[in-house]
């Protein structure tokens, strides 16, 4: 029995910056390290203190694991690694190390170059923290060290995403990071198997909805837009470089063809060309279509998507513009957010969910008043929609993930307090498990049991559970009590026959008898006493070859034995087996002492 530990440094109870701390079989491992999009200061970063108050994080941590790209998941590592000081492994798929400094890169410039931000990680940090990166390939075990091993398993949401299955000897732990269970234009769903861990820590950020049908959303999606735009307006939707981007340009691409639009689409000046340069160099994480028409043609050429220059802003008449990023907290996305919505006419589509403090957040909750950094405040005219094309698993993806992996427990993290709390009920009622949702800096205890595997000699089942008589059939519903010597090398343990363990370690063998003296009344000579006892074990042991000895003896099986003496008056009847008859040795006894 050991117990598992998890302590969320971000992520708990809250959506952004994603960081859990998990302990398993004397193993400590961060699960994700990622910035708050919410804050400026040092509470956009995880509270890495908690770990290591002194000194560097390489003594405390085995390994960090990154489930994809997006920064509220990896923003914090090259401060983690460089600044505080981290030199042990770092896990991601092939993918996410492509994209991962990229989307670092931009945001360091926004932050530093545009905002003039300092104690922040540099180029140079970026650099060095991806030297620290190993790389996994789906389904491939990955041995950290000689206990901890790790495997990775598809989770659609963005290129490259993955769920980790994390094991140290019996002990197992599936990590999911943000996943979505439904497939989509250019994604899989994701999957997992029936792998039946300890414990499986869940994103909770859709925890209480259930989606409405995709052809209906995008058929919404379509409708504003086209609308918008035949009005005279102008169309900002906030999206981050890789992922939903993608999902919505193919959508729009495909309108815009069928409808013969005119009206120019816009994406982030640079961005298509590398969206579509790692999507062509890891085809093999798309959908299913994207990978049949890839031969042809490929999807991610846009015919109709423009790259955006800044100077398109105050243009005259109608567009459509993809910017990032996709909170409106900074960026490309929030300039001309600031510029468009003064005017009734345009309109922001929201496709993804926004964490507190950033503008998104402010204005899907109904602001129309928003402070900006100057101390300027801008009213927001704009029609304000939120449409969610997020790639998160819903309230029905969780639950059809639980029923995938069949946990003996359910972590939740990612997710408001108050839908986690709903969806705990659900999960608690619906699976019969104990269901956890730890708030930051709160640590949750799982227990755990397990079955030790032991190796059985196979001489050991045949002699000791095969039935008495060749033609009898074994019965499955009888428990059979199993006689072996119990040898364990190294961390395997071995059931043999006692005389085969004993020559293995060179130790003689000694014999251990019991004994049990009963008194009897019955009348008559010794010899006519021993003969009805004779009878009575036939009867009773009829499986059991049972032989009348000279000396008033009789022997039961192999080494049971019974011996009758004494006057005409009482009987002294001595029962003696050894260890290995107990069971019959016993039943002996209550057969000549009834009662």
């Amino acid at each position: 029995m050991s117990d598992i530990k998890i302590t969320p440094l971000g992520a708990g109870q809250d959506v952004g910056r994603s960081c859990i701390l998990l302990s398993i079989g004397g193993k400590n491992i961060m699960l994700d390290c990622g910035m708050h999009m919410g804050y400026n200061d040092d509470r956009r970063f995880p509270d890495f203190s908690f770990i290591a108050r002194e000194g560097r994080l390489t003594e405390k941590l085995n390994c960090v694991i990154i489930s994809h790209f997006h920064l509220d998941h990896c923003g914090a590592l090259p401060h983690m690694t460089e600044k505080v000081g981290f030199d042990g492994p770092v896990y991601m798929t092939h993918p996410t190390k492509a994209i991962c400094p990229i989307l670092l890169e931009d945001y360091r410039k926004i932050t530093v170059e545009r905002k003039g931000e300092t104690n922040f990680f540099t180029s140079e940090d970026i650099k060095a923290c991806m030297k620290k990166v190993i790389t996994v390939n789906l389904h491939q075990v990955i041995q950290v060290d000689d206990e901890l091993e790790i495997k990775a398993y598809y989770a659609g949401h963005v290129l490259g995403a993955a769920m980790f299955h994390i094991r140290v000897g019996q002990n197992s732990v599936v990590y999911t990071g943000d996943y979505n269970m439904t497939p989509d234009r250019h994604l899989g769903a994701a999957w997992i198997d029936k792998c039946r861990p300890d414990l499986l820590i869940t994103e909770s950020t859709y925890a209480t909805t259930i989606r409405d049908s995709k052809r209906c959303r995008e058929r919404d999606f379509l409708k504003k837009i086209h609308t918008c735009v035949e009005n005279g307006g102008k169309v900002l939707i906030p999206v981050f470089a890789l992922g939903r981007a993608q999902e919505l340009c193919i959508l729009l691409e495909s309108y815009w063809d069928r409808m013969n639009l005119k009206v120019p689409i816009y994406f982030s000046l640079g961005l298509t060309e590398k969206a579509n340069h790692y999507y062509k160099l890891y085809i093999t994480w798309t959908s299913q279509k994207i990978k049949k028409t890839f031969v042809h043609r490929n999807m991610f050429d846009f015919k109709h998507i423009k790259a955006f220059d800044r100077a398109y802003i105050d243009n005259p008449g109608p567009m459509v513009v993809f910017a990032t990023p996709g909170m409106l907290h900074a960026g490309l996305s929030l300039q001309i957010f600031k510029r468009w919505a003064p005017n009734e006419k345009n309109m922001v589509i929201m496709p993804g969910y926004c964490v507190s403090g950033t503008v998104g957040h402010r204005i899907l909750n109904g602001a129309r008043k928003i402070e900006l950094e100057n101390k300027q405040i801008l009213e927001v005219k704009m029609d304000v929609e939120y449409m969610s094309f997020s790639a998160h698993a819903d309230a029905k993806g969780i639950m059809q993930l639980i029923s995938q992996c069949e946990p003996r427990n359910v972590l939740l993290v990612h997710g408001e307090a108050d839908k986690m709390a709903f969806l705990k009920t659900k999960i608690t009622q619906e699976f019969g498990i104990d269901c956890f949702m730890p708030a930051n800096g709160e640590t949750s205890f799982i227990k755990t049991k397990h079955n030790l595997p032991i190796d059985t000699s196979l001489s050991l089942l045949k002699r000791q559970l095969m039935p008495a008589e060749e033609s009898d059939e074994p019965d499955p519903k009888r428990l059979r009590v199993l006689h072996g010597a119990l040898l364990m090398k190294g961390s395997r343990m071995h059931l043999s026959e006692p005389s085969a363990a004993f020559r293995e370690l060179g130790v003689e063998e000694h014999k251990l008898r019991f004994t049990c003296n009963i008194c009897s009344e019955e009348e008559g000579p010794v010899v006519d006493v021993t003969e009805r006892i004779y009878r009575l074990l036939q009867r009773e042991f009829p499986r059991s070859p049972v032989q009348f000895s000279t000396e008033n003896s009789i022997t039961v099986g192999d080494s049971v034995f019974v011996q009758i003496g004494g006057d005409e008056e009482s009987k002294n009847i001595l029962v003696s087996w050894s260890h290995q008859d107990e069971d019959i040795g016993s039943k002996i006894q209550s057969v000549l002492r009834p009662g």
